[in-house]
């Protein structure tokens, strides 16, 4: 399953506008609060595909009958440019834990990248439902290789992977190599550079939120 959110026009759009902007990005607060924001509008919609219990509440003046949540989905993220992201659905999920991975691309002599893998701190996701944040799905190499180390080693029951913008490639790369995903994203963008930018994209996040990297 693939959710695109821009296809319908909401507040989202807005905010996607804006991380996108060259001037308005420069503001570091607000581009943070903006991919938290969308984090929270995905966490929503993904809030609708969970399994509830009915539960009684008592109120001052008598009981309400609700649907509370009959789980509490694990929320990861790979450091660092989705931390922003992955906020937005800690908002929302408030009862969950969080999961987080280091891997990043290394090139190589040839000019080719391969992903590293550092670190991967997380809690038993046996049973659980994971959902994966990185803001920007590019080639989908990061998202595919943990995905699956994770699943070497935990059962995984439902797995979401979310993202601010994905590359056309990216989608295809994640549905071929984990075709049970489910997919979020905020918008999807057909181009990317030679070296794996996605085009209009909106720059290195991770940059553009904490600062340049040496």
């Amino acid at each position: 399953m693939i959710f695109i959110l821009n296809k319908t026009n909401s507040i989202a759009n807005r905010f996607l506008a804006e991380l996108r902007d060259i001037n308005i990005q420069q503001d570091r607060l607000r581009f943070k609060r903006n991919q938290e924001r969308l984090g929270e509008i995905l966490a929503y919609e993904i809030s609708k595909k969970l399994k509830y219990t009915e539960a009684e509440v008592q109120t001052p003046l008598g009981t309400a009958n609700v649907n509370y949540p009959a789980e509490h989905p694990v929320i990861g993220t790979i450091l660092r440019a989705g931390l922003p992201f992955q906020q937005g659905f800690l908002n929302f999920f408030d009862k969950s834990d969080g999961a987080f991975i280091t891997a990043y691309r290394k090139v190589k002599k040839n000019g080719e990248f391969i992903i590293q893998i550092d670190h991967i701190s997380t809690p038993n996701l046996d049973n659980t439902t994971l959902i994966l944040c990185d803001t920007m799905l590019a080639t989908g190499q990061s998202v595919v290789q943990v995905c699956k180390e994770l699943m070497a080693t935990y059962t995984i029951k439902t797995l979401h992977i979310a993202a601010v913008i994905a590359s056309t490639e990216g989608i295809e790369h994640v549905r071929a190599n984990l075709p049970k995903a489910n997919i979020w994203v905020c918008a999807v963008d057909e181009e990317m550079t030679t070296k794996a930018y996605i085009v209009p994209g909106l720059g290195d996040a991770g940059d553009l939120a904490f600062g340049e990297k040496v």
